[in-house]
């Protein structure tokens, strides 16, 4: 099992079929919290259906197309991170992720995002990293700027949530950006 330990609390780990009940209680008990923005929610009813999400991710990172990974808050898991559809050719990918609902507010999410993109930029070798939200979900953005990236505009109807039209604030990170944001 890959883990990556960010401070004394803090770790991000490979996922794995073994993680399967700990994030199906995660997000059971995060299930109000995680709906209005992830409608996948509504349809992770059993550990069975996280598991076949766990090795839709294993089956991605096998083929070098995404990489999930678990954020990991004194050795319990507290949310994931998922690299989506890696372009090798362009050196780009987007990201998503979610916390459950007792671990809000620790700035866990900020820390194992900069971990993760660190890996992604110096280890990967890719050049642009991409966080889409709604345009509503305030929250969402919070990581983003956090961590310096740069608001590139509205894509219109980018998605559909719960069957109505819901338009994506883009945030964009290129490594050299990157690399300047560390330094300071």
């Amino acid at each position: 099992m890959f883990v990556h330990k960010i401070d004394e609390e803090l770790s991000i780990k490979l996922i794995g079929l073994e993680d399967a009940e700990e994030l199906f209680a995660l997000a059971d008990e995060s299930r109000e919290h995680l709906a209005t923005w992830l409608p996948w929610i509504n349809f992770t009813k059993s550990p069975e259906d996280t598991k076949q999400f766990i090795q839709s991710a294993m089956k991605r990172y096998g083929e070098a197309d995404g990489l999930t990974v678990c954020i990991l808050y004194k050795g319990a898991i507290a949310g994931t991170i998922d690299l989506h559809a890696i372009d090798w050719k362009n050196r780009k990918t987007s990201i998503g992720y979610w916390m459950g609902a007792k671990y809000k507010g620790k700035g866990l999410l900020t820390r194992s995002c900069q971990a993760l993109f660190t890996y992604a930029f110096r280890d990967l070798g890719l050049n642009r990293i991409e966080i889409r939200a709604d345009v509503r979900n305030t929250k969402s953005w919070a990581v983003p700027e956090r961590l310096g990236f740069e608001k590139e505009g509205v894509i219109r109807e980018a998605a559909m949530l719960y069957d109505e039209p819901s338009d994506h604030v883009v945030y964009g990170m290129l490594e050299k950006d990157w690399q300047d944001h560390k330094e300071n």
